[in-house]
């Protein structure tokens, strides 16, 4: 004889549907990890902060197209043969970030600048659109 028994605590839930998934078990180093970026609004527009560490800002590209921002760095392939690591923890991947920025920043006049490893873009509003005080009659 066969007792099914249905659990319903939240933590019987987490389990029964995390085995009951599609993707399984993942290896820790074939998951994928979002590049570290920070964007964030104020009153004179948009910042955009990319962590860039170990990077020259020669080897990182910002491209426009349109209302389009492209962030990139493509790792050469370096030759690890001639080296023997101990430990891995830098890690210097290759990234492709792409933001569609809306029409009330002005991409034109958009500013860049790398400063200890950080590269930070910074977007002013447009001038139509920049935040105005009424005052009251």
């Amino acid at each position: 004889m066969t007792l099914i028994r249905e659990f319903h605590t939240p933590f019987d839930v987490l389990v029964r549907n995390f085995f009951n998934n599609d993707f399984g078990f993942v290896p820790a180093g074939e998951t994928k990890i979002g590049h570290p970026v920070d964007i964030y609004e104020d009153k004179e527009g948009l910042h955009i902060e990319v962590a860039c560490t170990g990077l020259a800002k020669e080897d990182v590209n910002i491209h426009i197209e349109g209302d389009i921002l492209r962030i990139s760095y493509d790792k050469n392939a370096e030759n690890v043969e001639d080296k023997q690591y101990y430990s891995r923890g830098i890690a210097k991947r290759s990234f492709n970030l792409g933001y569609k920025i809306a029409q009330r920043f002005d991409l034109g006049v958009a500013e860049a600048k790398m400063e200890n490893g950080l590269l930070t873009i910074h977007i002013p509003f447009t001038k139509e659109s920049k935040p105005k005080s009424l005052k009251i009659k």
